[in-house]
């Protein structure tokens, strides 16, 4: 069976979010990524694979395509057996507890599914991003997040208006903030991630209650600043030590 004309209109506007959106449908690629997605409670609409591609799915839900047919609608430059139409679940119940990262306007997909995943690794289960972050069923998203955001609540809101309503203590990344290795850090809180370009906005920085940062060691110390997911990956990781 090929994919139909309509078909490959809809797979094709799943690239944009207004698309994602109106469907309530968003794309998964790969062995690894759609096995993921299959083992979850996420929901799947149809899968387009090849006769290489072996898996327990009702044949209703299945499409079986040619090598060539899967590289016309893939986003990888090597496709890899198999592409996913998912539904996008309902937003989940927001549990202000715990400890829970914050991203205030990530542009980049794969810094924000980098994210997603350092959230699963380090036991995060609820992330905030503010509206303007990059939509968690981008593709690309999709993709760097290997699956993780199957296991990660992501909630779209007005970051300011939440920190201004929350009591846990907020935490931001800057570089004039108390060393993050002589800091004792709480086992809940909030962990607010900055814009790649511009760090975290004015009114945010208004509202937290605690500035940390990573010291450089190098002797020059002409480094500007870390990618925001190395960055992240960091900040948990003394979050946690200082659990134990």
């Amino acid at each position: 069976m090929s994919i139909s004309k309509n078909q490959l209109k809809l797979i094709t506007s799943l690239s944009q979010k207004k698309y994602r959106q109106k469907h309530k449908l968003f794309i998964g690629e790969g062995v690894k990524v759609i096995g993921e997605l299959l083992d979850s409670s996420f929901t799947l609409e149809t899968l387009f694979c090849t006769d290489e591609y072996d898996v327990d799915v009702d044949e209703a839900n299945i499409i079986r395509v040619s090598e060539t047919e899967l590289q016309k609608i893939s986003n990888l430059k090597t496709p890899n057996q198999v592409l996913g139409l998912f539904q996008i679940p309902d937003a989940k119940h927001f549990q202000d507890s715990g400890l829970i990262v914050a991203l205030d306007a990530i542009n980049d997909p794969g810094n924000l599914g980098t994210i997603i995943r350092l959230c699963d690794w380090f036991g995060v289960t609820q992330l905030i991003c503010s509206k303007n972050t990059v939509d968690c069923y981008n593709a690309k998203v999709v993709q760097a997040s290997m699956g993780s955001l199957t296991r990660i609540s992501i909630h779209y809101l007005d970051v300011a208006e939440y920190l201004s309503s929350t009591k846990l203590p907020t935490f931001i990344a800057d570089m004039d903030g108390e060393n993050v290795y002589k800091t004792k850090l709480p086992k809940n809180g909030i962990l607010i991630m900055g814009n790649e370009a511009n760090g975290v906005s004015d009114e945010i920085k208004k509202i937290v209650t605690h500035k940390i940062s990573i010291p450089r060691f190098g002797e020059t110390q002409e480094t500007e600043s870390l990618n925001v997911a190395t960055a992240t990956a960091i900040l948990l990781s003394e979050f946690k030590r200082n659990v134990y």
